[in-house]
């Protein structure tokens, strides 16, 4: 019998099957990095400027040093950009970069054993301790000539110099052994092997994170809203009001960018249908002449990519929209997808709804709400795809008119991953595109909404009024996980919303209201002249305006002025002059031992602003203010000034606490300047 010798498995082969570690020789653990939302399925949010702050939890076995870096870069780009990461506590690291130009960055984390920081920490206990280290010195030399190689220009010389002084000092030369033991010791050393790391076996950490970065408009933003049937500036013989055009809303451009909006946002601007339309106070039955709500959208005239002929035709929206660029203003349109009985879908793609058993389709229900006079469209019709390529032209199409900032309606009656596929689709085309949600739901429902790709987002802001209320949601957002995702735009009333705190059409309340909204948050809007005049007179019971503007034309007072008129332009200006009220998640609140004033600082490199406001709009209040001046660079016994932007007042405050008082029926708020 003739016998083979076995044929000897590779040495790869063999650690394999043993299922051994391809870095069997990496040491540095890397968990728990901030920001990373949801193990890094959704992107942070910023725009060009803003600052990301990246924390981990890295530590090794031993007691070997570590070393870690940020690795950041554009998207676009393929060699990443990298910043040291300092030691928090408690094995807690972290490090920040900046976001330089719009698009997509990446970022992720490395760490190694720093085994020249070991090296250093040794030889410095060594010495200290009396200790002889000329073997360390040789050791040390060693990890040096491997720095020489990566150096340049004159940390090349510094090395090389070093070197030579360590090769003396380790043959036996006093004066080069006590000069080396100092150098080692320096700070200035220090800085230098941290310059050239010995990166053998790094750990990187395993994702590769995104951060979306939007126009600086996602980020700071002025929003007005008007129906442009409601721009004619002169109702008709009889007093009743005319059907405004686009041209009409040209005429208020000036006057809006008198007082400092930068977005100009339109309701629905398409035909309106006939069948079931309402009429006034959403009566279910339309009169003659009534000219129904603009969310009821289609007619034989045409759907969603189509202009209601009596605002003008698509020629006058692009000029619109041209000379609305000329004052310092953008147009926003709304996407409400959802349909009138007489819209084109409806008679060509009946699939796209949902029929009721004898085979009618079913109209809009939010019980006990009723909307006969529109159908909702079924996201869950066997032809979906066909519905998303259709909404994905109806955005495309409007973006090639000139629109660039869209204000959805419901997105949270929608599924969550046609809105993340649409976003994604049409930014690839248009990646300047803003959408904003307008989402009153569940908590969770809203963030998910924003995690998907909203730029901006409604907020329960509308409905937090006292102190302790506001403080409390304001911290959520700014302090949470929410503040790296989720863009607030705060309004204190809509077309569809008439809060209950305003309906008493007290003058201090809009004032509180709209400066809250205005300076907590850097996205506001207001529902454009019901809210500049104090609209307030409700249906009974119901958050709901009397008379509303959905339903009927309204002539306005255009010329009309008041107190919260000049607050608005007042305030708006303050905003674009004071980079702090730009930005919403740099709030500090201030404590006051009163249950109504609140004060709240917000900085900005040397731009430091401090609100104070009276959230009781009946009661004038007064109490002490804990100004944080260890933020401020400020002593406990240094004075400084307190420059009131709205009146023009200055005081001299000093320390921590200092007095205020509010009286609402004069001022119920300060905006100060320190200075």
């Amino acid at each position: 019998m003739i016998t083979r010798p076995l044929k000897k498995r590779s040495a790869a082969a063999a650690y394999k099957q043993a299922n051994l570690p391809v870095d069997g020789q990496t040491r540095v653990v890397i968990e728990r990095v901030t920001p990373e939302l949801d193990g890094g399925r959704f992107p942070v949010k910023a725009v060009p400027g803003d600052s990301i702050t990246v924390e981990a939890d890295i530590f090794l076995d031993g007691h070997d040093k570590l070393a870690a870096r940020l690795l950041y870069r554009p998207a676009d780009e393929t060699v990443w950009s990298e910043v040291p990461m300092v030691f928090i506590n408690n094995d807690r690291w972290g490090a920040s970069f900046s976001i330089l130009k719009e698009g997509k960055y990446l970022y992720t984390i490395e760490g190694w054993v720093d085994h020249v920081a070991s090296w250093r920490h040794e030889i410095s206990l060594k010495a200290t301790a009396g200790q002889l280290v000329t073997s360390e010195l040789k050791a040390g030399i060693v990890y040096l000539e491997s720095m020489v190689q990566r150096a340049e220009g004159d940390d090349l010389a510094q090395l090389q110099g070093i070197v030579s002084l360590f090769k003396a000092a380790s043959e036996g030369a006093e004066d080069s052994y006590d000069e080396s033991i100092q150098l080692i010791q320096s700070e200035s050393f220090e800085r230098l092997i941290s310059q050239y790391p010995e990166r053998r076996h790094p750990s990187r950490y395993g994702r590769e994170l995104v951060v979306d970065v939007d126009r600086p408009k996602a980020g700071f933003s002025t929003w007005y809203c008007l129906f442009p049937r409601s721009a004619a500036p002169e109702p008709d013989a009889n007093g009743r009001p005319v059907h405004g055009t686009f041209r009409d809303v040209e005429r208020l451009l000036p006057r809006l960018e008198s007082m400092g909006f930068d977005v100009l946002y339109l309701p629905p601007i398409h035909p309106i249908g006939q069948a079931f339309r309402k009429g006034k106070n959403n009566n279910v039955v339309a009169q003659p002449g009534e000219p129904g709500v603009p969310y009821g959208i289609g007619s034989e005239l045409g759907g969603h990519r189509a202009i209601h002929p009596d605002l003008g035709t698509l020629d006058d929206f692009k000029h619109l929209i041209a000379i609305a660029k000329n004052h310092g203003m953008e147009v926003a349109m709304d996407l409400a997808i959802q349909v009138s009985p007489d819209h084109p879908w409806a008679k060509e793609h009946p699939e796209w709804f949902k029929k009721r058993p004898d085979g009618s389709i079913q109209y809009a229900e939010n019980p006990p709400k009723k909307y006969q006079d529109i159908y909702p469209v079924y996201f869950e019709t066997d032809d979906w795809q066909s519905l998303w390529l259709e909404m994905k032209e109806t955005i495309l199409t409007w973006a090639s008119w000139g629109v660039r900032i869209i204000r959805v309606d419901n997105p949270h009656t929608k599924p969550f991953q046609f809105w993340e596929w649409l976003i994604s689709e049409v930014k690839k085309a248009y990646p300047d595109l803003i959408f904003l949600a307008e989402a009153f739901t569940k908590p969770r429902v809203m963030q998910q909404l924003a995690k998907r790709g909203f730029a901006q987002s409604y907020t329960y802001f509308t409905w937090r009024n006292s102190k302790y209320e506001l403080q409390e949601y304001l911290t959520e957002l700014t302090q949470s996980e929410m503040k790296y995702y989720y863009r607030p735009n705060f309004w204190p009333t809509t077309h569809d919303i008439n809060p209950y705190i305003l309906q008493a059409g007290h003058e201090p309340q809009f004032l509180i209201r709209f400066l809250l909204a205005a300076t907590l948050s850097s996205n506001y809007g207001i529902y454009g002249p019901s809210f500049e005049l104090m609209e307030h007179v409700p249906i009974p019971g119901k958050e709901e305006y009397l008379n509303s503007e959905k339903y009927e034309i309204r002539h306005w007072d255009w010329a009309r002025t008041n107190r919260l008129t000049y607050l608005i332009g007042l305030v708006n200006r303050i905003r674009k002059e004071n980079p702090a009220l730009q930005s919403t998640n740099n709030l500090t609140f201030c404590r006051v031992d009163d249950d109504a004033l609140m004060a709240y600082l917000k900085v900005s490199g040397k731009n430091r602003l401090l609100m104070v406001i009276n959230t009781d709009a009946y009661n004038r209040r007064a109490n002490m203010i804990q100004v944080p001046i260890w933020e401020l660079g400020l002593g406990d016994e240094q004075e400084y000034v307190v420059h009131d932007l709205l009146t023009g007042a200055q005081y001299i405050w000093k320390g921590q606490w200092n007095y205020v008082e509010l009286d609402p029926y004069q001022l119920p708020m300060h905006l100060f300047k320190i200075e």
